[in-house]
């Protein structure tokens, strides 16, 4: 079983790659003019379905994360 730290260093991974991922698609993806990301004109990168399959991820990964401070601050209390 992981301890606290390990659990703060697991996650502070997962942000770290989370933002990395959305720096990846900043640089490679052009915008629309409402600033959310134009899919259509990057026939070379399937971003949509790359976004698609990150987003589900993302979502867990930040469900889970809400469990485990959760966890621990029950622990704590």
């Amino acid at each position: 079983m992981l301890d606290k730290k390990e659990v703060e260093y697991e996650l502070d991974k997962l942000i770290k790659i989370r933002d990395e991922f959305y720096k990846f698609l900043d640089n490679n993806i052009p915008k629309n003019e409402n600033g959310s990301y134009d899919f259509k004109n990057n026939p070379k990168l399937c971003a949509k379905e790359i976004y698609d399959r990150f987003f589900k991820l993302d979502y867990q990964a930040r469900k889970l994360r809400g469990f485990l401070v959760e966890a621990f601050e029950i622990e704590a209390e």
